[in-house]
């Protein structure tokens, strides 16, 4: 959802009701996963997309019926074996989709949402699905302030309880209470869909591959810094516009800067003078994924230098390097690729083997998961909240 609401924030903005359809829950095979989200504005404007082509022609009727009714619903889109030209998932899987009017009258929490996301601040969304509470209530959650109501103050207190635990890590899924927000009752039904500030990504070495790094990271969501000792390389015009240019020792600005478990760092300056120290400060700190461009030699003497600095076998357990996958990359595009494709195997568990080699469902749960997706007791894999 945090691709399109721009384009609703403008809708919102100006008064024009819109439909929302959001995936709340899937299993097996699906397409798309929980917090995704298509939207249906004024003139029939289309924005997002719910399965990738599936049931998108059935969710834009559905839109429409919700913005005429004021009356949000609930529906579920699966395969079926018994009609083939039912609606549903080719693929096999199963989709549950809340779908609901958005205006300022039925949802006033809803331009917080927007003016937080934009200001890269963390906000947890939290819509009732089912239950005896309103269906399509939204509650927008921030660390010091609550917009919105669900229906109920103590079913408001608890999910903002709720909410701001999982504020930090972007966590999304399905939770459940009692009317008055009791714990251990489960006839209200709440989806909370937090929207983190994006993840960090951190190259160094201002080369040609690092555009093309910076370039792909920017394109996958992450808030992306080049950094570079020699200010004649780092300069804002070689890189793409929105990019952070820092010029700096590479080991001094890691040491002043925060990660945290997201982040991800690219070393691309094969030089021991900057790798070493560079390396020795993030080797120690929280992170996701931490690369090292160069050769299999470079790499062994790297390693041989770093072990002399004091790192342990279990801290250089992180270093990935060579950078990247074995795609046969030659261009920086392409090397960009290859990092990209190491840094999404990494985050969901991926083997970075072909489809074709590979048996089960195509789109999987993530490392931690199982059953349907987005039924959850805790927080979810970080920054999961589906751009």
């Amino acid at each position: 959802m945090r691709d399109i609401l721009p384009v609703l924030g403008r809708w919102y903005a100006a008064g024009l009701p819109f439909g929302l359809a959001t995936v709340v829950e899937v299993s097996r095979s699906a397409p798309r996963d929980p917090g995704a989200a298509m939207a249906v504005g004024p003139d029939e404007e289309v924005v997002g997309s719910v399965s990738g082509g599936c049931v998108e022609g059935a969710v834009f009727g559905l839109a429409q019926e919700v913005v005429a009714s004021g009356e949000a619903r609930l529906e579920t889109f699966g395969y079926s074996d018994e009609d083939a030209f039912a609606v549903g998932l080719t693929c096999g899987g199963e989709i549950t989709l809340l779908v609901r009017p958005v205006t300022p009258e039925l949802d006033p929490a809803f331009g917080t949402v927007v003016d937080r996301v934009a200001e890269g601040k963390p906000v947890t969304v939290a819509t009732v699905t089912d239950g005896p509470a309103p269906r399509g209530a939204a509650l927008a959650v921030r660390p010091d302030r609550v917009s919105g109501t669900l229906g109920g103050s103590g079913l408001d207190a608890a999910v903002t309880a709720d909410a701001r635990g999982e504020l930090a890590l972007g966590a999304t899924g399905l939770r459940h209470y009692g009317p008055q927000g009791q714990r251990r009752e489960d006839s209200v039904t709440v989806f909370l869909q937090s929207f983190a500030p994006p993840p960090r990504m951190l190259v160094f070495g201002a080369i040609d591959y690092a555009a093309a790094v910076a370039r792909i990271g920017d394109f996958l969501g992450y808030r992306v810094t080049v950094c570079d000792a020699r200010p004649v390389f780092a300069t804002p015009r070689r890189f793409p516009q929105g990019v952070e240019v820092v010029a700096e020792w590479p080991h001094r600005y890691l040491r002043d800067t925060d990660t945290d478990e997201r982040t991800v760092v690219c070393v691309l300056t094969h030089d021991p003078k900057f790798d070493v120290p560079l390396l020795q400060e993030a080797l120690r700190r929280p992170a996701a994924y931490i690369g090292a461009m160069g050769s299999r030699r470079t790499h062994a003497d790297r390693a041989e230098r770093l072990a002399e600095a004091g790192l342990t076998e279990r801290e250089l357990s992180r270093l990935r390097s060579p950078v990247g996958l074995d795609l046969g990359a030659r261009t920086p595009e392409e090397v960009a690729v290859s990092v990209a494709a190491e840094i999404i195997a990494l985050r969901w568990g991926g083997s970075g083997a072909p489809l074709t080699a590979t048996q089960g469902a195509v789109h999987r749960p993530a490392p931690g998961e199982s059953g349907p997706r987005a039924v959850v007791d805790g927080p979810s894999a970080p920054g999961r909240d589906h751009r």
